[in-house]
């Protein structure tokens, strides 16, 4: 059963120097009083001062958009993967609970194995083949398993104007070459980190907020190979894209060829939706357009 959320709630957030958190600390802000910590504020690492940061502010609603996300290096630092990824969030959950907040967390669509042939639902069964996917995982249980209240979205392939990603490296290897290999055979929902940020913030402002586990991705899919064609496309980008299967693009992280996520269960309990990819694509470049002139 969803509580009531009134407007003078104080919102903790984390994360906030990562793509989604620097979103999320404009789109939160008209919901009450915004708590933003970066890492040097609230260290995930240290369970005590977490628990610290939460008895300090005593927030109504915790937003962690905090993460590890480099995804091929998890592979090579599994403790540090799990201790932010999954060992964090269960010291935000048990806190959480304690304070009777409610608990907005990130998921990833990496949980699965990427083998059915079908969008993924969120009762369909995890399967994670890398260490960051487990390490997710493994924050999703520890938080159900706190019984705090809390609101789990899974997103997938997400990029923006700042940070690392997929549209940035695109942008800036545009400059660079004629022609590019991209793979063809990984499929998903290209998501801009401020849509997500605004999601989250409108099922926040709803007088009942969800809570559960929900899917948030756009209603179209691509692959990496078509994803790059459409940056280029809309840029004006002289790059021919060449297809290429994950065979011959070996990173030491195995990805999911099927990433897409099903987000019915969203706009049924909400009626909130992400528009498609293209249609998310085309307003972050006008954004990056208008930033530039």
């Amino acid at each position: 059963m969803t509580t009531p959320l009134s407007r003078a709630q104080k919102i903790l957030l984390t994360g906030a120097n990562g793509q989604v958190g620097w979103e999320l600390a404009r789109t939160l802000a008209p919901l009450g009083e915004v708590h933003v910590l970066g890492r040097s504020q609230l260290d995930l690492l240290r369970p005590d001062g977490i628990r610290d940061v939460m008895a300090r502010l005593r927030p109504d609603i915790v937003v962690n958009a905090a993460a590890y996300t480099a995804v091929d290096q998890a592979e090579a630092e599994p403790a540090l993967a799990f201790a932010v990824n999954a060992e964090a969030p269960g010291v935000l959950a048990d806190e959480a609970r304690r304070l009777g907040a409610l608990l907005v967390h990130y998921s990833t669509d990496y949980v699965f194995d990427g083998s059915k042939a079908e969008p993924y639902r969120e009762d369909d069964v995890p399967n994670p083949q890398n260490v960051y996917g487990r390490s997710k995982l493994a924050g999703e249980a520890a938080i159900r398993g706190s019984g705090c209240r809390h609101l789990i979205f899974r997103i997938s392939w997400i990029y923006g104007l700042r940070g690392g990603n997929f549209l940035l490296t695109m942008l800036r290897l545009a400059r660079e070459r004629t022609e590019l290999k991209v793979v063809m055979d990984q499929i998903g929902a290209p998501t801009w980190c401020r849509l997500v940020a605004e999601t989250t913030a409108a099922a926040l402002a709803r007088e009942q907020p969800p809570e559960g586990l929900y899917h948030m991705a756009g209603a179209e899919t691509v692959s990496w190979a078509g994803f790059a064609r459409e940056i280029f496309r809309l840029t004006g980008a002289a790059v021919a894209v060449r297809d290429i299967p994950s065979s011959e693009y070996p990173l030491s992280a195995p990805r999911p060829l099927n990433s897409r996520l099903c987000s019915g269960r969203l706009l049924a309990d909400t009626g909130l939706a992400l528009p498609s990819w293209r249609h998310g694509l085309a307003l972050c470049l006008a954004d990056r357009m208008a930033d530039v002139v």
